[in-house]
């Protein structure tokens, strides 16, 4: 069973390491230092293309979020979102395959602030192409969301290390 636990993990994790991974190659070279580097002032002009298909899909959702909410968002960095990006999903998918909680978490924390940005399905009308697109992606990580819960769920109902009963000895006398 503890094969088959490892080999799941591994083949959920590697939907967000490889997706890091090829985020991580769509980015200049800027971004890579600021990658390696961690040095946040070193970005080139537009940050790659990760970022310039960001920044219209940012543009609209904080645009969204700020008339529902009806306050003003404050203006957010695309290439700092990116790097964060990368960093959730390849760290929490890295640690997610060890079988840590806090990498789960950490893909939950991807999940949740990137998929309403990413897969912003509620911009179209339901007639177009792009809006069935959208929403189909949008659920796959609706589902990728409720596997992680499921994950954490089950990690606190196993006990960490099963107690042995103790076996009453026999009275000598």
């Amino acid at each position: 069973m503890g094969f088959f636990s490892f080999l799941g993990r591994v083949l959920f994790a590697s939907l967000f390491i490889l997706s890091a991974w090829q985020m991580y190659t769509m980015l200049d070279a800027s971004v890579l230092t600021l990658l390696i580097m961690l040095r946040f002032n070193e970005f080139g002009e537009n940050g790659g293309p990760a970022v310039t298909e960001l920044i219209p899909k940012l543009a609209i959702f904080k645009k969204h979020l700020s008339s529902l909410l009806g306050v003003g968002i404050p203006d957010i960095d695309p290439s700092h979102l990116v790097a964060g990006m990368i960093v959730l999903k390849g760290l929490g998918g890295f640690l997610f395959v060890f079988g840590s909680p806090f990498g789960a978490y950490l893909l939950l924390i991807y999940l949740a602030f990137s998929s309403p940005i990413l897969y912003d399905f509620y911009n179209y009308e339901q007639n177009e192409s792009k809006y069935i697109i959208l929403l189909n992606e949008f659920l796959q990580s609706v589902a990728l969301f409720g596997a992680l819960l499921f994950f954490t769920g089950m990690r606190n109902l196993i006990p960490r290390r099963q107690l042995k009963k103790k076996t009453p000895k026999a009275k000598v006398g």
